[in-house]
């Protein structure tokens, strides 16, 4: 009898352990897909149809930098969501991660399709609904969003750049409507509401790379989802931010802007406003 309890000991420590870490299922351990790695950090009580937050990290960041920010995973897996956190590519000059988004620049992966295939690996693996993700994103992790949104948007439920958007050129036009919160800092410097010249003589030299303008991005985006009038619908100040939405637009369609004052950062109490956004469509 003893040793058949050590043999069920044996198994649930070790056999039970181990496909645990052949599902990457800790903050830790990288999960590899062909295209890349990401991470996840699971909650303990699901929400209801098992919901997950993707974020996309910026310039320099990473999969595990992303998880190490508590005001974000803690208050998401509080919720009962999963976070999923990709990495961008290492740069081949410096040890630096980042994403190929820009659609007139070299390409070194498709992205698209690499998050497409971390949202389908994450669901598989951890019994996440991929109908019922929200992709976010900070600084060019949120150009990333934005640009996948408007190449794919049917890839994710709901989309919430934060401090990033389109660079210039501003795209024509985009796929299809989506339902979109972009949230920026009313005194972003790095990545000012109206863009700027990051190499380039001026913002007249055609060969410089500059950022977009938030507000034509918005502006792209009520094109898209079909709004029938410039200026928002409704306006709402919760804490610290100061938010304007258009409501008379397409159809199962949604699109918010939420203005902090602050600077280039991921403000407090960003992750309750955006999953309250996501949860109330």
């Amino acid at each position: 009898m003893r040793v058949l309890t050590g043999l069920i000991w044996f198994l649930i420590t070790f056999g039970i352990a181990g496909q645990a870490q052949a599902a990457c299922g800790n903050t830790t351990d990288a999960c590899s897909i062909a295209s890349g790695t990401y991470r996840i950090s699971l909650p303990g009580i699901p929400a209801p149809g098992n919901p997950a937050l993707m974020f996309i990290h910026g310039a320099g960041g990473s999969g595990q930098i992303t998880l190490r920010n508590r005001d974000i995973v803690d208050v998401a897996l509080r919720r009962g969501y999963a976070v999923i956190a990709p990495d961008g590519m290492l740069s081949t000059r410096r040890n630096r991660r980042g994403w190929s988004f820009h659609p007139l620049r070299a390409q070194r992966r498709d992205e698209v399709a690499f998050l497409q295939d971390v949202r389908d690996d994450a669901a598989e693996k951890h019994g996440l609904n991929p109908g019922k993700m929200l992709l976010s994103g900070f600084s060019i992790g949120g150009s990333m969003a934005s640009y996948l949104a408007c190449a794919a948007p049917d890839s994710f439920a709901a989309y919430a750049p934060v401090a990033g958007g389109f660079w210039r050129p501003h795209p024509t036009e985009c796929a299809g409507p989506v339902k979109l919160l972009h949230t920026h800092g009313w005194t972003d410097t790095t990545v000012p509401l109206e863009g700027r010249v990051l190499h380039g003589a001026d913002k007249n030299d055609p060969d410089a790379l500059m950022q977009g303008d938030i507000f034509r991005t918005m502006e792209i985006w009520r094109a898209t989802n079909g709004c029938l009038q410039l200026r928002g619908d409704k306006f709402l100040i919760t804490d610290a931010f100061w938010r304007r939405s258009w409501t008379r637009c397409s159809d199962g369609t949604a699109l918010e802007l939420a203005l902090f004052p602050g600077g280039h950062t991921v403000p407090e109490g960003w992750a309750d406003m955006a999953l309250d956004w996501f949860e109330g469509l």
